[in-house]
């Protein structure tokens, strides 16, 4: 996987980001009580565990950089970049509404990467960081 075009890189990031997620519902099922605070913490913290790489972003070879340290993302990068994603899933323990919640910040996430030159979200944006090909 290696000299991805800008879209490839999208579509990784978005598949990267749903192998997240499917941990984040992993979680969630096996401990009903807490698992869903477990899944958003994880959530929150990804790209900081594995230098810059989330389980997804491992899988498909991506790293999370912060543009200003030219290093990898680190935990406190990590909080504040998937944090405008971790936040909108508390709102899963509302039927429908909540749902519609999540859905329209993905959307919105979507467009924003698709929008921009260097693919970056709003994440990315707030924390100075940018996804790359490891």
């Amino acid at each position: 996987m290696t000299n991805k075009s800008s879209a490839n890189i999208v579509f990784f990031r978005i598949l990267a980001k749903l192998i997240d997620l499917i941990v984040v519902i992993i979680l969630w099922k096996t401990f009903p009580n807490s698992g869903l605070f477990i899944g958003i913490f994880y959530l929150l913290i990804s790209d900081g565990i594995f230098r810059g790489r989330s389980i997804g972003k491992k899988l498909l070879r991506l790293r999370v950089i912060n543009t200003e340290r030219n290093y990898h993302a680190d935990f406190r990068d990590s909080i504040i970049r998937n944090l405008s994603i971790g936040a909108p899933l508390f709102f899963l323990i509302i039927p429908i509404i909540g749902w519609l919640i999540c859905l329209f910040v993905i959307i919105i996430e979507f467009i924003i990467i698709i929008g921009d030159k260097e693919q970056k979200r709003l994440g990315d944006f707030l924390a100075h960081t940018r996804v790359i090909e490891d």
